[in-house]
């Protein structure tokens, strides 16, 4: 684990070194790490498996294509306002997974307790998929939130956060994301960000939720693992976009909007899903295991299920293993 944390700390101090995007030489940052410049040429190569793109050019050395905007816990604080903040929040460098962190942590964190992270080695999506976490290129978090009448008050959870996500890109100036059902956000009919809602405890008694939430930030040019439309905030908002405005902006959201949600559920927030309604009054496909069920999207009722008519009729359905896509 030692070592592991090392390695993970020298990996962070070159990027710190490369991060205003200029050319640094593997002479000066083997000096200043005290290693070896094959050591460095290693770790800069376990950088580029996780994504971070780095330039190497002979006689010049390593340069980023363009500056990157570190996560830093005092940025974070400073934007909340919030002489509290301090304590709720952990920055890490790599992690497996932010959602792996919490879970981990479950006993002695507070509740509204946050984990973010530069990089991922395993983030999750839903249904078990990659959640693909280049370094630096996105805001990969998760918060806890504790839900004391239990399982039954979280009906529609990952439909609010998509809801303070778009909150969030909201105040940057960009009004334009589509909530699809039940956990992603989208711009431009392409896939901005993702929930993973994953949830600890025994029916009918207190209920842990790991809310973790993966927002493209500024991914690399290159991305194979990716295998549907993508975009990010940069392309959105047309400029660079610092991670820690975004992170703490969206923290301010949740901590506002979860306890009105806890106490009221989806209904007062049932008018903001529906402008942003991907699919809303859109022919669609649901498709659960190897059955299909076509019709016409009506939006989503106040337990978070999708409203769909069919044949005439308008039914329910809830989360699980239902995809969506239109028709």
């Amino acid at each position: 684990m030692k070592d592991k944390v090392t390695t993970n700390r020298i990996r962070v101090e070159i990027v710190k070194a490369l991060k205003n995007g200029e050319f640094v030489s593997g002479e000066n940052l083997a000096n200043a790490l005290s290693l070896s410049r094959s050591a460095i040429s290693n770790h800069v190569k376990a950088l580029c498996a996780l994504g971070l793109d780095v330039f190497s050019v002979k006689g010049r050395g390593y340069c980023l294509p363009q500056p990157i905007s570190m996560l830093e816990k005092s940025e974070i604080t400073t934007i909340l306002n919030s002489s509290s903040a301090n304590e709720y929040i952990q920055v890490h460098n790599i992690v497996t997974s932010t959602n792996d962190i919490i879970k981990q942590r479950l006993s002695e964190l507070q509740n509204g307790a946050v984990c973010v992270a530069e990089a991922q080695t395993a983030g999750r999506g839903r249904r078990g998929r990659q959640w693909v976490s280049p370094f630096g290129a996105s805001v990969y978090m998760t918060m806890l939130w504790r839900f004391e009448s239990g399982y039954q008050s979280m009906a529609g959870l990952s439909l609010l956060v998509g809801i303070a996500v778009n909150r969030t890109i909201a105040s940057m100036g960009y009004t334009g994301c589509q909530l699809k059902w039940p956990n992603d956000v989208y711009a431009n009919n392409k896939k901005l960000c993702g929930i993973l809602i994953e949830v600890e405890g025994q029916v009918g008694a207190s209920t842990d939720a790991i809310i973790g939430i993966g927002i493209n930030v500024n991914l690399p040019t290159c991305i194979d693992k990716i295998d549907q439309p993508y975009i990010d905030l940069s392309q959105v908002l047309g400029q660079s976009v610092d991670r820690n405005l975004v992170t703490a902006t969206l923290i301010q959201h949740l901590w506002d909007m979860l306890p009105i949600f806890e106490s009221e559920g989806l209904i007062p927030f049932l008018s903001e899903w529906e402008i942003a309604d991907l699919y809303y009054m859109k022919a669609i496909v649901l498709q659960s295991g190897k059955q299909q069920v076509q019709g016409i999207c009506r939006g989503i009722d106040k337990s978070g299920a999708l409203l769909m008519e069919v044949n005439g009729q308008v039914r329910a359905f809830h989360g699980g293993e239902i995809s969506v896509r239109q028709c």
